[in-house]
């Protein structure tokens, strides 16, 4: 490759990185790739020249320096290392051959804070830095990822042809991911799942709810399925049915499908089914711990999130709950007889906790855009989300309507449509619940999410003793309800005879 001839670099191949770079060059783009161990950028050639004409455009370099000159300009550098020092480091032996006005796009999972102190202080030096969330683990990342790119306007025109042309692609009208003739063949037509999120860190931050989401999301469905296999007494691949079935509806979503395609693998060592070989202590990266700890941080009511990222916390505790089985005691699980209804209630329980675990993720962001500065746009960020990330799923184009109907919408439960599938769907929740309770089984997200609700729609909450509370012990004031919002009082509580005091 001549010098300058690269449309994009990128620096990382890993798994990403590799499926990234394939990605950009079957839509016509030259990109020229480096990696800090030269033998994974060799390899990585090697098996491009071994595949489609297309991969031609990738073009591997053993020397930084040659990569960077060999990228037109502005350049734009595309990063996929590991988040934290590995990035910073990244970044500081790429700024000694870079010029003014060249672009650098963080594409790994780096916390938003990171991402606005890295905007800031490359800006001072006259470069762009762009922090993109990308979505869509390698197969989105090779086919269409949905890509969520914070930074300037200027940056983002820069990376647009580009980023518009990879990312995963919609029917504009029904939201419903399109796909090639052939695996690697580009999407004509549809709608883009990119768009410009926001300043500095707020690509980042979107990416960092859309995890959390991704966490309810996954814990929810956890539930539906352990409700169904205890109270039903079903196997797997019975379940796997139901899922597959609701699948077909509001439910439709890529977590639903490939729950279906889960259920139903069997195990060649045992004959049964997988699934029941997979030990029940599930993992975590940490960005729905950024999510619930963010919420905290603002005062956001993500209870739902939080409680999916414990719920992780508490099944890594195995051997621990191994233990205490033996000596911690609940009622005996009672089968229920009527399966048609037990699932319809958990239809409905899934589908209601999952708009309200929606609801939690953007009313975080709201009060996330106060705290940066940021002006995001709801709709379009739901409308990015249709296709290639992980928690794609049909009822995004609601979200996507709702706020196009009411861009100053206050909670995505207040839209019409949403609020009239809480209406007829919440007896069901909660006799999901209560079944769940009454049988000892634990559904954390479900309940949580009732609760958000629950205490969401009431205009009294016993936060007023709560309140009172707090000034008794530690004269933190409160306020009346006969007097207008933002005005204090104190009483030294147990003398009943002293008048209060206005603060």
């Amino acid at each position: 490759m001549n010098r300058q001839t690269a449309d994009i670099g990128l620096i990382g191949l890993g798994v990403m990185g590799q499926n990234l770079a394939l990605n950009i060059a079957d839509h016509g783009y030259a990109i020229a790739v480096y990696n800090r161990h030269h033998e994974a950028t060799d390899a990585f050639i090697a098996q491009c020249r071994a595949k489609e004409p297309s991969h031609a455009r990738v073009i591997g370099y053993a020397e930084l320096a040659e990569f960077v000159r060999a990228i037109q300009r502005p350049r734009k550098i595309m990063l996929l290392v590991k988040a934290g020092s590995p990035t910073d480091t990244t970044i500081d032996s790429l700024l000694p051959h870079l010029e003014p006005g060249d672009i650098i796009i963080d594409g790994g999972n780096a916390h938003w804070l990171d991402t606005i102190r890295r905007e800031k202080a490359l800006t001072a030096k006259g470069f762009e830095f762009i922090g993109c969330g990308v979505s869509g683990g390698e197969t989105g990342a090779r086919f269409g990822p949905s890509l969520m790119p914070g930074g300037s306007p200027a940056a983002w025109a820069q990376l647009e042809p580009i980023w518009r042309a990879i990312a995963a692609k919609v029917d504009p009208q029904t939201g419903l991911p399109l796909e090639g003739a052939a695996p690697g063949q580009p999407v004509s037509g549809g709608s883009a799942c990119t768009a410009h999120v926001g300043a500095d860190g707020a690509g980042h931050y979107v990416k960092m709810v859309h995890n959390g989401i991704e966490y309810i999301d996954m814990q929810l469905i956890g539930e539906a399925y352990w409700l169904l296999k205890n109270l039903l007494n079903l196997d797997a691949g019975a379940i796997s049915r139901i899922f597959q079935e609701w699948n077909q509806g509001v439910l439709s979503s890529y977590l639903i499908e490939i729950t279906g395609d889960i259920l139903q693998q069997k195990d060649h060592a045992t004959g049964g089914f997988l699934v029941d070989q997979v030990l029940d202590a599930a993992g975590q990266k940490g960005t729905g711990q950024w999510t619930a700890g963010s919420a905290l941080e603002l005062g956001a009511p993500a209870n739902a999130i939080a409680e999916a990222v414990f719920a992780r916390a508490l099944s890594f505790l195995k051997e621990e709950r191994v233990a205490a089985s033996q000596v911690l005691h609940g009622p005996a699980v009672n089968l229920q007889s009527d399966r048609a209804a037990l699932i319809a209630a958990v239809h409905d329980a899934l589908y209601c906790a999952k708009i309200c675990a929606y609801a939690q993720g953007f009313q975080l962001m709201v009060e996330a855009q106060k705290t940066y500065g940021w002006s995001l746009d709801f709709g379009a960020l739901a409308q990015i989300w249709r296709g290639g990330c992980i928690i794609r799923a049909r009822f995004l184009q609601k979200i996507t309507d709702a706020y196009r109907q009411n861009p100053a919408l206050k909670n995505l439960m207040l839209d019409p449509y949403f609020n009239q599938a809480l209406q007829s769907g919440q007896s069901h929740w909660r006799e999901a619940v209560m079944l769940a309770v009454g049988n000892g089984l634990p559904v954390p997200a479900f309940s949580a999410a009732l609760a958000y609700y629950d205490g969401y729609r009431s205009a009294a909450l016993p936060a007023n003793l709560l309140q009172a509370q707090r000034d008794y012990f530690g004269a933190h004031t409160y306020e009346r309800i006969d007097q207008a919002r933002g005005r204090f009082f104190h009483t030294d509580w147990p003398d009943v005879n002293r008048p209060e005091s206005q603060v």
